[in-house]
């Protein structure tokens, strides 16, 4: 196929200044940039959809992490799809839909070993940044390889109705979780966990404190925790959590914006008379998993097991703007920004 024309710049996201505590607009800006067509090996991608996550906040500190911070005055990065409009790569023509890690820009110059070609027959194209990509596979991994789960058990997520937390909940009660049970920030959401969801229970953490809630709604204690909290809730889990009980470390985004050290988890010594499993998890880390988790979720998509949910934002101007609103707990499902609107 022949290739198409492409603008000879465009725009893109660079960060110009550190966060300290919640970022501010002018921590980034909108700049337009060359656009560099593709030597061997390499393919330039149109974007159609640019993926907005928590762990990004903390690639926007000069601090070691598992994955490289941020550069001043440089593009930022992140989970994109979008359409090849040129390729030097041998497997790739123009029209392929793929998924790859330069977003945070209208058009990405991309080593063709860094895409992976998409079917966009098989679910909207957006779907490969959420319930079919990382948030999915971040899912079914904590739940599956790292909490070990089992029928009966029973499971606690926080930060329920996000990309995450709301795939947790619908697959551990897929997989015969014996309750499942969810916090939130608004009592709408608390409503979309148990009526769209299938949580049995569901409470917003802001209506008064953690450990009381999740007492009234799991009274006989828990078995897995699936964290994308920490703080507070980690805390009423490592409470709630019976022998042997298990807890996924996803996530922190209660502490991602503060300046002082986190006041807990003070009760962690009950880990030690519990025989408690604390686990961290990187999605990684279980690439081996990701034929049974297509395989499976899409069957759940297909046969009407598993609802998924999106916040669309339109336009790449609005990307920081999207970014803000997740770390505000805007979102619904997962977090998109459109540039194909």
């Amino acid at each position: 196929m022949a290739e198409q024309p492409v603008p000879a710049t465009a725009r893109e996201w660079h960060l110009k200044a550190r966060p300290n505590g919640w970022p501010v607009p002018s921590d980034v800006a909108l700049v337009e940039a060359p656009v560099r067509l593709p030597e061997p090996g390499e393919i330039l991608v149109r974007n159609a959809y640019l993926s907005v996550d928590p762990y990004m906040r903390g690639r926007m500190n000069d601090a070691k992490s598992y994955v490289p911070p941020y550069q001043l005055d440089r593009p930022m990065d992140g989970g994109a799809v979008g359409y090849v409009v040129a390729s030097a790569a041998e497997g790739f023509e123009v029209g392929d839909a793929v998924l790859h890690g330069l977003g945070w820009r209208e058009y990405a110059t991309v080593q063709a070993a860094h895409a992976t070609k998409v079917d966009a027959s098989k679910a909207p194209l957006s779907y490969f940044l959420g319930v079919l990509g990382m948030p999915g596979m971040t899912a079914y991994a904590g739940l599956v390889a790292v909490a070990g789960i089992k029928p009966g058990d029973a499971v606690f997520v926080s930060g329920a109705a996000g990309a995450v937390g709301s795939l947790v909940g619908q697959i551990a009660r897929l997989k015969g979780a014996s309750r499942v049970v969810g916090s939130a920030g608004s009592a709408a959401k608390v409503a979309k966990l148990v009526d769209d969801y299938g949580f049995d229970a569901a409470f917003n953490y802001k209506d008064g404190p953690v450990r009381e809630q999740l007492a009234e709604v799991a009274p006989e204690g828990i078995d897995i925790y699936f964290d994308n909290v920490g703080g507070e809730h980690l805390e009423a889990a490592i409470g709630a959590l019976g022998v042997r009980g298990r807890a996924v470390l996803c996530g922190a985004i209660a502490q991602y914006n503060e300046t002082a050290p986190p006041a807990g988890p003070r009760n962690l010594a009950l880990a030690i008379g519990k025989r408690l499993r604390i686990e961290g998890m990187l999605v990684n880390d279980h690439a081996a998993l990701q034929p049974e988790f297509t395989a499976e979720v899409a069957g759940w998509l297909k046969d009407g097991g598993l609802r998924y949910d999106e916040t669309v934002v339109d336009g790449i101007e609005q990307m920081m703007d999207a970014f803000l609103g997740l770390m505000r707990g805007d979102n619904t499902g997962k977090m998109v920004v459109r540039l194909d609107a």
